[in-house]
């Protein structure tokens, strides 16, 4: 077998695709496919949190959540069902419960609390909700999911607070 000179190799880059680099390409991709695979739901990811990105908003961080829970592409994962988020002007915790096969209830509250508005936000799906006078809200029959908190404050032209995404 003889070895091209490096005039060679760019010649032979500047070609289209033989059978033999088809079968080479389709090869590495089974690989790639089985040692590391592209999680189903990433283009989905990727358009929820860009969309979120283009809002002005003040972002709320987790707190308390175990380790494992924050692997974006661990095998393992663990049930939470209380989170907490906070950022400078709000603090928002919410409890998750089963509300059958497939469905969570959420059950909310919002410090300070009055006069605010929680939408719940899924890849395909936005609830809403208003918090009564002391915080609370709920959302009933919330879909399992990659879901992500949107709290409008009381008053004009306050930023709403953006919760980061948690799977339910």
């Amino acid at each position: 077998m003889n070895t091209p000179n490096p005039t060679d190799w760019e010649t032979l880059a500047g070609e289209a695709l033989d059978p033999t680099d088809d079968l080479i390409m389709t090869q590495l991709s089974s690989l790639y496919d089985a040692i590391d695979p592209v999680p189903a739901d990433l283009v989905d990811r990727l358009s929820f949190a860009i969309s979120l990105d283009a809002l002005n908003a003040e972002l709320a961080e987790l707190v308390a959540l175990p380790l494992e829970a924050m692997a974006a592409r661990g095998a393992e994962t663990s049930e939470v069902k209380t989170l907490t988020f906070t950022s400078d002007s709000l603090t928002t915790m919410v409890s998750i419960s089963p509300a059958g096969p497939d469905r969570v209830r959420i059950d909310g509250w919002c410090a300070p609390g009055a006069g605010v508005r929680v939408e719940l936000r899924q890849v395909e799906t936005t609830m809403s909700a208003d918090a009564d006078e002391d915080g609370r809200f709920v959302f009933e029959e919330v879909a399992h999911g990659l879901t992500r908190f949107v709290v409008q404050l009381a008053g004009e032209n306050r930023p709403p607070v953006i919760t980061p995404a948690v799977e339910l």
